[in-house]
């Protein structure tokens, strides 16, 4: 195996870890350890592993190009990690009350309609590399993802007086900004991806 491909699963890897430092304890939310999490330096080592885990992505893409390295595997599962890694951490801020479920709803619903064309496309023999359009949609899904953990560090460290506008005003403004643009290019991101190959949709149901 690759270095390429080892970082995709070492991103792949790193996803429970930053739930593990992003997400209270299900049992006992009111331990020592539960608070350490969503306090400041605990969101600054979830904060820390996803920018780790981000940046695999963007390594194992610029080594696989320099040696020319390209494998069905890297081709399937860099898009899998990169949906697992921004998902996972989406679902993590829903359940954190931050982010609205119908968010979630958008995001999990153009990566299954994705995922479906890939897989009629591989039951052809037809491998489906990631768009441009796809890797700017996930590269701003991440940017989104940082914004969200690096703002409750700005109001518990600056802003740590109630705002008279509410919870972290206006440092907050920026990441609903930032996740509606989001969703709009999941959107977009997914109409471009479903007019380049809907034609192996078709054959498939006329089969």
């Amino acid at each position: 195996m690759n270095l390429a491909n080892k970082l995709t699963i070492s991103r792949i890897i790193l996803i429970p870890f930053i739930l593990f430092f992003l997400l209270p304890l299900p049992f006992g939310k009111d331990t020592a350890f539960s608070g350490f999490i969503l306090s400041a330096p605990g969101r600054i080592i979830a904060l820390i592993l996803f920018i780790v885990a981000a940046l695999t992505d963007m390594f194992d893409g610029m080594y696989a190009r320099k040696q020319g390295l390209t494998s069905n595997f890297g081709k399937l599962f860099d898009p899998i990690a990169d949906k697992l890694l921004v998902l996972s951490v989406f679902v993590a801020f829903t359940a954190l009350g931050r982010v609205s479920t119908y968010v979630i709803v958008i995001l999990m619903a153009r990566e299954f309609i994705v995922t479906g064309i890939r897989q009629i496309a591989a039951d052809s023999g037809i491998v489906i590399a990631a768009s441009w359009f796809g890797k700017i949609k996930t590269v701003f899904q991440i940017i989104t993802l940082i914004a969200l953990m690096f703002e409750p560090i700005i109001v518990q460290w600056i802003d740590r007086d109630q705002p008279f506008f509410g919870y972290g005003a206006p440092w907050t403004y920026a990441c609903d900004i930032l996740i509606a643009v989001t969703i709009l290019l999941t959107i977009l991101s997914g109409l471009d991806y479903w007019m380049k190959n809907k034609h192996l949709f078709v054959e498939s149901v006329d089969v």
